[in-house]
C-alpha cells in the first residue's frame, strides 16, 4: 500500500516547480516548512570558523532564538557595526573576519546572554 502511495505523488510541476512532500504546496509556498523556525536553546554563542572557506575566517552567530525576519535585520545591524558581509543561512547569522569582540560587546548591549566559544 506505501509503495501506490508514494508513486502517485507528485514532485515537480511544470506549472509551479518543485513541490513539497510534506504539504503538497510548490516549495517557495510551503507552508509546513515555515512553521519549523530555527529554535535557540537559549545559549547565544559567538565563534569563529574557516572550515570549507578557503582559509577566509567567518564570525558565527549560533542560537539565537529569532524568526527569519528579525535574524536578517539583526545581521544588517551588526554587518554594517562591523564593516564588514555577512549572511544568514539555517539560522545562524555568518559575519565576514574575525569580530567575535565587537558583536559580544553589540549582544550583552542588546541584553542578549552571549558566550563566546571554540578556541
Amino acid at each position: 500500500m506505501k509503495d501506490k502511495l508514494s508513486k502517485d505523488r507528485i514532485v515537480y510541476s511544470t506549472e509551479q516547480g518543485r513541490i513539497c512532500p510534506g504539504c503538497g504546496n510548490p516549495v517557495n509556498q510551503c507552508t509546513c516548512r515555515k512553521q519549523k523556525s530555527p529554535s535557540g536553546d537559549g545559549n547565544v554563542r559567538v565563534s569563529h570558523e574557516t572550515k570549507g572557506r578557503k582559509g577566509k575566517g567567518v564570525t558565527l552567530i549560533k542560537g539565537l532564538d529569532m524568526d527569519a525576519a528579525t535574524l536578517k535585520l539583526t545581521s544588517k545591524k551588526l554587518k554594517a557595526m562591523c564593516g564588514s558581509g555577512g549572511t544568514v543561512k539555517e539560522g545562524i547569522i555568518e559575519i565576514q573576519g574575525d569580530q567575535i569582540e565587537r558583536i559580544l560587546d553589540y549582544l550583552k548591549k542588546q541584553g542578549v546572554r552571549a558566550k563566546r566559544a571554540g578556541g
